[in-house]
């Protein structure tokens, strides 16, 4: 099945193959090629098969990434055919979705799926999935108070308290939240 699930069953089975998983959301997030989610570079080697990875040409640590770096799928244990089965069924139920009912159909505890769906939710908040400032953006730093100048431009802000104002505390944390050709004049 090469188009979307229409049916939670579709879903089900479509989002159950890894690759179509790692295809559904590489396509998304990247439609004009893989970037490197750490330095922003697209010289990204071939994707591993095995491992399910790229490779970014740049000499930097974290060099090895998944389609998972960088979204609300990273650093969690569920699979990524449970979220996105669970993504799936939480934007198709015109009357909304309960912990208890994603827990039952795909077969993980309340606990979990209440996790998920927080995530889920707060990531709908934003224009796409893993959206991070773009195009012309400011970054500001400031001890009490502040004026609006943490913005990307007609865009969101991204506000952090951090214990140290040292030029590599404050690069790590833009690079966290920066990516395009914002990020590459970081460097």
């Amino acid at each position: 099945m090469n188009q979307q699930p229409t049916s939670l069953q579709e879903a089900i089975i479509y989002f159950s193959n890894p690759d179509n998983c790692i295809d559904y959301i590489a396509i998304r997030r990247w439609p004009h090629g893989v970037i490197c989610p750490v330095c922003g570079s697209t010289k990204v080697s071939a994707f591993n098969p095995t491992r399910r990875t790229w490779k970014c040409g740049s000499h930097h640590t974290k060099r090895e990434f998944s389609v998972k770096v960088g979204t609300i799928y990273e650093g969690s244990p569920i699979p990524l055919d449970k979220w996105l089965t669970a993504t799936w069924m939480l934007t198709n139920c015109k009357n909304g979705v309960s912990s208890y009912e994603i827990a039952r159909d795909i077969s993980i505890t309340q606990k979990s799926a209440w996790f998920m769906l927080r995530r889920i939710r707060l990531a709908m908040q934003d224009e796409f999935f893993g959206s991070k400032l773009n195009g012309e953006v400011e970054v500001d730093e400031t001890f009490i108070g502040g004026k609006a100048r943490n913005l990307e431009r007609g865009g969101k802000v991204c506000a952090r308290v951090k214990p140290s104002r040292r030029k590599t505390v404050l690069q790590d944390e833009v690079r966290k939240h920066v990516t395009g050709s914002a990020l590459r004049l970081l460097n």
